[in-house]
């Protein structure tokens, strides 16, 4: 009998432990290092002062209010971060994005959205940097439209962030203000924009969305301890600011494990767990009491099971978000909705044009006795 080479030996054991080997585990978490000339290019940055940690054994501080708003400045402004157009039209498709605003005016403005008047729906789209234009973009847009009645609001936007403190300042304005926002397929919400994101009444998302670590621009930190006190008060800032705009506040924690130099691409299951995605859970509770009072328990409850109906059927992988909305529309038909009673509070009423629909609903089947074929 033949005995094995012990040359040959070893080399079977590696091809049987080869074969051997576990299934790997599921895929990492995507990280995407994203090419930055300097913070101001985009990220996360914080320039606001901060004050110092108070002693250990202090009594925690309560979460911090929302700032009362202010009037809207309408001082000589330049829209430099970014480019804002205006359209009158959900179907960004086949209608585009609408015409570029010339500048902040009141003026500007109010002849941009004019023609929304009668429709009561505009969408605002904005691709650039989160900054302190940004904030008095979205102010003014939304004084201008509710001086003309437009009562329902989209914000598409495409950002790869900016500074934190201008986003969390749109970002209580866009709660006070009902928005939809929207991140569609080929753009991206990156980092100090997540913060915009948030706050939105409801979130549509088929574009990417992207988290990292804060950078401090104003810094005069000297030591890691210095720099990460200073970096604790502002991630208190964020996460009174999530907590009061019903995101999760791991969003803050997650963030800080997240190098600056790279990106934390949040899946679809994590924008639903850090209530991210679709209807705003702060915002859902409020209007929950609204809504048992104007428009009836059954609606709600019918309200309730489209939601829940939309984020299974509706949002499956590489959807683009005209498909995403085309589902809505047409499953939002079996809970009975637009509402005769309260059409405006409908799902996706911002669709709705009277009793018509901005998008055509989808047709309906023929009947059997009609349709072509067979034999």
């Amino acid at each position: 009998m033949r005995v094995m080479s012990w040359r040959v030996l070893p080399c079977l054991v590696l091809l049987l432990a080869a074969c051997a080997r576990p299934e790997p585990a599921s895929e990492a978490p995507l990280l995407e290092t994203v090419p930055l000339a300097g913070p101001e290019d985009g990220g996360a940055f914080s320039v606001a002062p901060v004050e110092p940690a108070p002693p250990e054994d202090a009594a925690p501080a309560p979460p911090a209010p929302a700032p009362e708003p202010a009037g809207v400045d309408w001082s000589d402004l330049a829209l430099e971060s970014g480019r804002a157009s205006v359209s009158c039209e959900l179907d960004y498709l086949s209608r585009g994005d609408g015409e570029p605003l010339p500048d902040l005016t009141h003026g500007a403005i109010e002849h941009a959205l004019q023609p929304c008047a009668e429709r009561g729906v505009m969408r605002l789209r904005y691709d650039g940097r989160i900054a302190a234009d940004f904030t008095a973009l979205v102010q003014r847009v939304a004084t201008v439209a509710d001086e003309l009645g437009i009562g329902k609001r989209v914000l598409d936007i495409a950002s790869v962030g900016g500074q934190v403190e201008e986003a969390i300042r749109a970002g209580d304005f866009i709660a006070e203000s009902r928005w939809t926002i929207w991140v569609r397929e080929g753009s991206s919400c990156h980092s100090a924009c997540v913060f915009v994101l948030t706050a939105g009444d409801t979130r549509l998302i088929t574009g990417r969305v992207g988290i990292h670590r804060i950078i401090r621009m104003s810094s005069t930190a000297t030591t890691r301890a210095e720099l990460n006190a200073e970096l604790r008060a502002v991630y208190d800032r964020v996460r009174s600011y999530l907590e009061r705009n019903g995101a999760a506040v791991a969003v803050a924690d997650l963030m800080m494990a997240v190098p600056n130099r790279s990106l934390r691409l949040l899946t679809p299951e994590e924008l639903q767990l850090y209530g991210l995605d679709g209807v705003n859970p702060a915002q859902d509770d409020l209007d929950r009491l609204r809504l048992m009072r104007k428009c009836g328990e059954d609606f709600v409850s019918r309200r309730d099971s489209f939601t829940r109906a939309f984020d299974v059927r509706c949002k499956a992988p590489n959807t683009d978000l005209d498909a995403l909305n085309a589902c809505g529309l047409e499953l939002r038909q079996r809970f009975g909705f637009p509402d005769e009673t309260c059409p405006a509070e409908s799902p996706l009423s911002e669709f709705d044009v009277g009793t018509g629909l901005v998008l055509a609903p989808p047709p309906r089947p023929e009947p059997l006795g009609q349709q072509g074929g067979g034999g």
